[in-house]
């Protein structure tokens, strides 16, 4: 006859269970602040794990390419412009969109305005009435990047204020084909020497969704996005 076993009371035991799960997390976290301590910040944050690919594999005219596809995407118009060309390009635009005045951040190249059509205010602190009053703005840009149609810009210098680019209704920005980079690393890095300034990041015309997913453009930013790709 076979003998009689006692049950084992603490495999089936919650409480039992419940504290050694919390044993185990105590000594995990003590395990964690003790090497936190003998480690520096800067220490600590390059012991991180990355995995993730951070360059790009792809040529200059597919990072192009993936970029006015993520663009599109998002609702944005699109043009590509030869540098000698961007002024005619801009005017096409502006005139499309019966742009009347545009205002204009301080990194904006002389040689991209047309001469006819559209009147351009520098911004001279101007009062956010009168950058209200005005059709749209036009800047240009610190970085793209390819993977998620973002463009990035830099705030105070060379951009201007970041109102510029959250006041107005209408953004007009032109993008040099040498600044778009295919991953968010990359993207990151670049922007790694205006760290102490204000950035912001864009990726497509401003827009939100309630709880009953109505979609509404315009929140907080730019209710409509042209980007001029420069090469």
């Amino acid at each position: 006859m076979a003998e009689a076993r006692e049950p084992d009371v603490s495999a089936n035991d919650p409480l039992s269970a419940r504290a050694e799960t919390l044993a185990r997390i105590r000594s995990a976290n003590r395990a964690s602040i003790s090497d936190a301590r003998t480690l520096s910040a800067e220490e600590a944050w390059r012991k991180i794990p990355r995995n993730y690919r951070d360059a790009g594999l792809l040529t200059e005219s597919d990072r192009i390419e993936l970029f006015t596809e993520r663009l599109r995407e998002y609702g944005a118009g699109v043009y590509s412009s030869q540098p000698a060309q961007v002024a005619g390009t801009i005017a096409e635009i502006l005139q499309k969109r019966n742009k009347q005045t545009m205002l204009l951040s301080s990194d904006v190249d002389p040689n991209w305005l047309p001469q006819t059509g559209a009147r351009f205010v520098s911004d001279n602190e101007l009062s956010y009435a009168e950058m209200e009053a005005c059709d749209g703005v036009l800047t240009g840009c610190t970085v793209a990047i390819a993977i998620t149609g973002t463009l990035g810009l830099c705030h105070p210098s060379p951009l201007g204020r970041r109102a510029l680019t959250l006041l107005p209704d209408y953004h007009l920005c032109v993008v040099d084909s040498a600044v778009i980079l295919e991953t968010v690393p990359e993207g990151i890095r670049a922007i790694e020497p205006h760290r102490t300034q204000p950035i912001t990041l864009i990726s497509g015309p401003s827009a939100t969704a309630d709880i009953e997913m109505t979609r509404i453009q315009g929140v907080h930013g730019p209710r409509v996005l042209d980007v001029v790709i420069v090469a």
